[in-house]
């Protein structure tokens, strides 16, 4: 992996590294958290909070800016390192409102559906929307599906849906214009747990089909 197009200082204690793409965030992501964590040469020094976004990491409460600049424009994360997270795996009920019409999209039946978005290895690659909401990336490109033309107003908390490249999972009822594939009754996000996100940043899921 090539080092970070950019690295920006942004306010007192923290710098945003811009990247080229999902792939180069998440390289570079679980390779800070690894030395964050002690686990590998070079630990980070007091970074209070790494946070990965489509195309950008945010260090937030950074000691010492300098030394972890420098830190920065060296780094060449490669792709193992943004697999190396904890493994999740996510019962489904594949019963979704949407199913027949991703189904339809995809050119094939529901049951194969099912089978095409339970075979992929996934990773989140950020989170957003709602606390504890995660953008999981590993659905091959060619299955990326438009939003809803109308959002519903409400979405069932547990819904797993797909938009775009990506599949997420609603922690709570919410608005929303992505797919409904189907639900799970996985509590997503609880403020009593570390991390509170279940699908924190990093983490590897498989999403399996039971029934109701």
């Amino acid at each position: 992996m090539t080092a970070p197009a950019t690295v920006r200082r942004v306010g007192e204690r923290s710098l945003l590294v811009e990247l080229a793409d999902e792939a180069a965030v998440a390289a570079l992501y679980g390779w800070l958290r690894e030395r964050q964590a002690g686990e590998a040469p070079g630990a980070l020094d007091a970074v209070e909070e790494i946070v990965p976004a489509a195309r950008t990491v945010l260090l937030d409460g950074v000691a010492d800016i300098d030394a972890v600049t420098a830190l920065l424009r060296t780094a060449r994360p490669t792709a193992a390192a943004a697999t190396s997270g904890p493994p999740v795996e996510v019962p489904t009920v594949y019963d979704g409102a949407d199913l027949a019409e991703v189904a339809a999209l995809w050119g094939v039946s529901e049951e194969a559906a099912v089978r095409i978005h339970t075979s992929p290895a996934y990773v989140v690659a950020f989170c957003g929307f709602a606390p504890g909401f995660g953008y999981l990336t590993g659905l091959p490109p060619r299955y990326g599906v438009p939003r809803r033309a109308t959002p519903r107003s409400a979405v069932p908390a547990g819904s797993v849906a797909l938009a775009g490249p990506y599949t997420g999972v609603y922690p709570r009822s919410s608005p929303g214009g992505w797919q409904l594939l189907g639900r799970t009754a996985l509590t997503l996000w609880d403020t009593g747990r570390e991390p509170a996100a279940l699908l924190a940043p990093g983490v590897r899921v498989r999403f399996t089909a039971v029934r109701a």
